[in-house]
């Protein structure tokens, strides 16, 4: 999986970003995505939801939201993975397809939908990298995989 990290400049909180990225394994950087995408559903929620909705900022969240469900799609191993990555893939190109619907009715009923699924699959992936288990095709290999 490629995650594009920005170059720290002088910034430490960047610099600190950057090295939480650098030195998560595979199952934090999916949680961490999970966070961004979230984050990002929120975001457009809140925009939507106000008295006076702020489009250009929900569709900037939208956008981005969409990048980071984009990134766990790319990010899947449909050989290790089998039909669990085959699932992942089909929910995730639901969600986006949510989040477009969303952004082109300016209505914010979808994104509570893909939120709750979000948070779900979030919460698997908390359980999973507690337990230290690796992913369901990845037995026997010791590390956590987004392979599905």
């Amino acid at each position: 999986m490629s995650i594009i990290v920005p170059m720290a400049t002088n910034n430490p909180l960047n610099a600190y970003k950057e090295t939480q990225i650098k030195t998560a394994s595979q199952g934090k950087l999916i949680i961490m995505l999970y966070d961004g995408a979230l984050r990002q559903v929120d975001a457009g929620i809140e925009a939507l939801d106000r008295e006076h909705p702020s489009y250009d900022e929900v569709s900037a969240a939208l956008v981005k939201a969409q990048d980071v469900i984009t990134e766990l799609m790319v990010s899947l191993d449909f050989e290790r993975g089998g039909e669990i990555a085959k699932g992942l893939f089909n929910l995730y190109m639901f969600f986006n397809r949510q989040l477009i619907e969303s952004n082109i009715r300016k209505d914010s009923a979808p994104l509570h939908h893909v939120r709750q699924m979000l948070a779900e699959l979030r919460s698997a992936w908390v359980e999973i990298v507690a337990r230290g288990e690796p992913s369901p095709d990845d037995r026997g290999r010791g590390s956590v995989n987004i392979a599905g």
